[in-house]
């Protein structure tokens, strides 16, 4: 069992968490996964008798992070890549929406990510190696109207994420940030969290945006097991990327925001030159 890899993905019941889980375990991986419940768990674990195990954690409940790392360093073996999966989309015009759910949005999409990694780190900087998956989003280059808090929240773990490659280089420990476009999951389903709408100037930008997401959503080009198998291939080889995006709408459409902010700077370039002293 030594020789076995032990992959934790945080949120394993759906999504990309539960394929990547489902294919790193036929692969003949160890995976701990995280759950909402005690009948998550059982169901989960009842995927393969030696190499599932589930722990009940929300990732916003932060002081409870450590004590399950531990747990799992001690009793299930030396994690050797941490995904950090669990998230959720929010939909909302931004002048509509709530702060409290933006802070919820952080919570779950930045902050629990993050107190994941800090948890997890004094582990994988003793042994000086390790890997380290964040699941951000094609949102997390490209933006698009009623989606700003999920956006935003996608940015700052882009940004975290390839600060914190450059951090842990020296330890042979890689982080990648995984920015995957549209995929058959329950992100635009039961997962998606939306507020209502009260303000009618927004009505002929934003319904047909919430309408097409809603009629698309089961019938996306991505398959979510075809990106598990991808992000294995990568967790697998020896250079690892710290950006690696999944999907040919995402490929298309961060090539296209990439050449749009280039041609503005280039527009712009005197100004800016200007502010030298």
């Amino acid at each position: 069992m030594s020789n076995v890899k032990t992959l934790f993905i945080t949120g394993v019941s759906s999504g990309f968490g539960r394929a990547l889980a489902q294919v790193a375990l036929n692969r003949g991986y160890r995976v701990v996964g995280t759950v909402r419940n005690a009948a998550a768990k059982a169901e989960f674990e009842n995927l393969h008798t030696e190499n599932a195990f589930a722990y009940e954690l929300d990732v916003t409940h932060f002081a409870a992070i450590e004590a399950v790392i531990a747990d799992v360093e001690t009793h299930v073996g030396p994690i050797d890549v941490l995904v950090n999966n669990a998230g959720y989309g929010h939909e909302g015009v931004m002048e509509e929406s709530p702060l409290h759910e933006m802070r919820r949005q952080f919570d779950v999409n930045v902050f629990g990510a993050v107190a994941m990694i800090k948890a997890l780190l004094p582990f994988m900087r003793q042994r000086r190696q390790g890997h380290i998956l964040n699941i951000t989003s094609m949102g997390g280059f490209i933006t698009l109207p009623g989606i700003s808090y999920y956006c935003g929240s996608k940015f700052a773990l882009e940004g975290i994420s390839e600060t914190l490659s450059k951090e842990l280089a020296p330890f042979n420990i890689h982080v990648t940030a995984v920015a995957p476009g549209s995929f058959r999951t329950d992100w635009a389903g039961r997962s998606m969290v939306r507020s209502a709408r009260s303000i009618a100037d927004y009505d002929a930008l934003f319904d047909p945006i919430r309408q097409a997401r809603e009629e698309k959503n089961g019938k996306q080009l991505g398959d979510p097991f075809k990106a598990a198998s991808a992000m294995l291939d990568m967790i697998e080889s020896s250079n690892p990327p710290a950006h690696l995006l999944l999907g040919s709408d995402a490929l298309a459409l961060v090539r296209q925001k990439m050449e749009s902010f280039s041609a503005e700077i280039d527009r712009w370039e005197a100004l800016t030159r200007s502010t030298d002293g």
